[in-house]
């Protein structure tokens, strides 16, 4: 069976990490400059704002989902508040990670629309709530559990309506982008892609453009560099990265990688090392 989200999470990591547990009540600001947040309503009503405009009204157990980072503040009743369970979601590559830049900023669903998801919810919102050994540890996995859940929900109820998302959701169109990210370094060509889809190769490119927003050698192109960063950030040589990612030398990829970054790998890697270090 296709795993539409397997090589993803493969090459690239997300983990949780709970910082809260409890009441908020009255107004609760809220921010996070390098990570997403996902938040669990388990009791309470809560009026979402974002930039001084109402985006929710929470009226039952919901959650609410922020890939990238955007303030937003909660507002709740000042003395019972509402109950909530909330992580900082850190997407390897930030911004550039696949997932956090193909959803929107903001996803807000009832817990009782993600399927299979009561039992994984019953034992986070038990452990949330009490104190027990391993607490934490138990609570970062049990919120990537269910930032999966919410993932298959979206594509399976067609909820992201472009973009990569919108393209794994697609019954044919997945099977490309599944074919792209487990062999980047294969030479594809459109019809071998439009083949991997079962399509024509004009049906498959005007499909892919209409669904994903680019063009499929486009995402290739774009999916390759991902990775490309992703090695540097990891000390990877770049004779290797260019093997591995289907360039047919450090000066290919260099190209590539310039002619989407604006500066070469090399200078790109020297930019994501903090002041003061070497």
């Amino acid at each position: 069976m296709l795993d539409r989200l397997e090589a993803l999470f493969k090459h690239f990591s997300v983990t949780a990490q709970v910082f809260n547990t409890g009441a908020l009540c009255g107004i609760t600001d809220l921010t996070a400059e390098d990570s997403g947040q996902l938040h669990l309503v388990r009791w309470g009503d809560v009026q979402v704002v974002h930039g001084g405009k109402v985006a929710a009204q929470v009226q039952e157990p919901s959650l609410l989902l922020y890939p990238r980072p955007l303030s937003h503040r909660f507002i709740t009743e000042e003395k019972r508040g509402a109950d909530f369970a909330c992580a900082n979601l850190r997407f390897e590559g930030g911004v550039s990670h696949p997932i956090a830049a193909a959803l929107p900023a903001f996803v807000c669903l009832p817990l009782r629309q993600i399927e299979g998801a009561q039992d994984v919810l019953t034992l986070l919102f038990d452990e949330a709530f009490a104190q027990r050994c391993g607490r934490q540890a138990l609570l970062d996995r049990l919120f990537e559990v269910v930032l999966i859940q919410i993932l298959r929900h979206l594509m399976e109820h067609g909820h992201v309506k472009a973009g990569l998302l919108a393209g794994l959701s697609h019954p044919r169109l997945r099977h490309a982008l599944v074919a792209m990210h487990e062999q980047p370094e294969r030479e594809w060509t459109l019809e071998g892609l439009a083949g991997a889809a079962g399509m024509s190769r004009t049906l498959f490119a005007n499909t892919f453009h209409q669904v994903v927003g680019v063009t499929p050698g486009q995402y290739l192109q774009n999916w390759r560099i991902s990775l490309v960063r992703l090695a540097l950030h990891r000390g990877q040589p770049l004779k290797l990265i260019a093997d591995e990612v289907g360039y047919s030398s450090e000066g290919a990829l260099s190209r590539a990688f310039k002619a989407q970054a604006g500066v070469s790998p090399r200078e790109w890697k020297r930019a994501q090392v903090p002041a003061g270090k070497t």
